[in-house]
């Protein structure tokens, strides 16, 4: 009895969560936050961005000395040595010669770039910068996936309510068709008005599947760009939306786009990228500069022709050693010059990139803003002839039922309502995710 009340109480617990995974609803910020944590592109613009911070490590390594320990271990065999002769084994002149002998020596050694040109120091700067680019990439890549979730997260938006007008309208078609059965029945209607009736109720629900259809493929790139693969049910949270978002306050187009330049990453990477050119150009002129060195060491070997113990060799044979290097370039084939003529015209190039990308950015400014305000008037305009078209339909409606209308005067005016109704809406979300855009340029955050 008891197994069986825990099998019971199993079965309620897994229901219950089943039930609320299905019931899970995204909001925005839901979609938001979770493709910042999952989306492959962010993912892989995050790694360049670790590679960079690497590449700054290693030239901050650079200025310093290099240290190394190395050790040889030799064995040779001679077979018919000259009798009489000697042999040097490491840095001594053995006169002991075997046929088969062994050689050790053991070196410990420093090398240091004082100085060439600032080279290693400007290098450090420009992998500094180029870590700073790796993340204003980064942040370009998140911006253009939250632009992608919040159009695509409208438009589900706009279809899930479009589908409700779609289906208020196939219920319509399905009073009206019903309605033209009885007057068949009674003598008023002909069979072939009947038939457009039922013509007209089926082409609703061929919409109603059609939308839905729509509907699912947003839902479907929504989840793509989150890196959804599992097949749980997706849904998200409907806001409540008011005539009076639509109707918003547009912004000056002046105001949003000084205030974009400001603050969009594409823009900053590109200021960079030309910053980051004059370093290059004085990395490229370090060619022509002397470059100063020092290097030290210590070493010492061992031979079995040495009749003196391992250690005693070690110590015997131990010396320290050191030198300044003074590498001064005469004739390099014209590469040094080669590579600042390079570097400049890398430099005019990012100029011309910078002003590429601020035409780009005021012309999507522009964009948003013109379809922001034309938005707004068609949903003014939609808001009336909608009012309009749904009286006209009542009255339609009221006169068809007292044989004053035809059929096809029923049926013009009720595709004039639902035209209307659509006409309403997608103007009313085109404009919010317009006025939207406009406040993510302005300030980089999405609501």
């Amino acid at each position: 009895m008891r197994k069986i009340g825990m099998t019971c109480l199993a079965g309620v617990f897994l229901l219950s969560m089943s039930t609320e995974c299905a019931a899970r609803q995204w909001s925005l910020k839901d979609c938001i936050d979770y493709a910042i944590a999952n989306n492959i592109q962010l993912q892989k613009a995050k790694l360049q961005q670790y590679s960079a911070l690497e590449d700054v490590k290693q030239s901050q390594s650079a200025l310093l000395p290099s240290l190394s320990l190395s050790t040889s271990q030799n064995v040779s065999y001679n077979p018919w040595p000259e009798k009489g002769s000697a042999m040097i084994a490491g840095n001594k002149v053995q006169s002991k010669v075997d046929k088969v002998y062994y050689n050790g020596s053991y070196s410990l050694m420093g090398n240091w770039t004082v100085w060439n040109g600032n080279k290693n120091q400007n290098t450090v700067k420009l992998n500094k910068l180029a870590a700073e680019q790796a993340k204003l990439d980064s942040a370009v890549t998140a911006n253009s996936v939250l632009e992608q979730i919040a159009q695509l997260y409208v438009q589900i938006l706009y279809s899930n309510e479009a589908i409700n007008v779609s289906k208020e309208s196939l219920k319509t078609s399905q009073t009206n068709e019903e309605r033209g059965k009885t007057m068949v029945n009674v003598g008023k209607m002909s069979k072939a008005d009947l038939a457009q009736l039922t013509a007209q109720r089926a082409q609703d629900e061929y919409s109603i599947v059609e939308a839905e259809s729509n509907l699912r493929n947003y839902k479907r790139q929504l989840k793509q760009l989150l890196q959804i693969t599992n097949d749980e049910e997706f849904d998200i949270a409907i806001p409540s939306t008011t005539d009076e978002m639509a109707l918003a306050t547009v912004p000056a187009l002046n105001d949003v786009y000084t205030a974009s330049v400001e603050q969009r990453p594409e823009i900053k990477n590109a200021m960079l990228g030309i910053e980051s050119s004059d370093l290059s150009v004085k990395i490229a002129k370090a060619g022509k500069l002397p470059t100063i060195g020092l290097s030290a060491g210590l070493s010492t070997n061992t031979s079995s022709m040495s009749n003196n113990a391992w250690g005693s060799q070690l110590k015997n044979n131990f010396t320290v050693g050191g030198g300044v290097t003074v590498s001064i370039p005469l004739f390099d084939n014209r590469q040094t010059k080669t590579a600042v003529n390079k570097a400049m015209i890398q430099k005019q190039n990012y100029m011309l990139d910078l002003q590429d990308k601020q035409t780009t950015l005021y012309s999507t400014v522009e964009n948003y803003w013109l379809q922001a305000v034309t938005n707004q008037n068609k949903f003014r305009a939609a808001r009336i002839s909608t009012e309009s078209a749904q009286a006209s339909y009542e009255l339609l409606s009221e006169q068809f039922k007292q044989g004053l209308k035809n059929i096809v005067e029923l049926m013009t005016g009720k595709n004039n309502l639902l035209q209307a109704q659509q006409n309403e809406l997608q103007s009313k979300y085109l404009a919010i995710l317009n006025l939207n855009m406009l406040e993510f340029y302005k300030t980089g955050e999405i609501k």
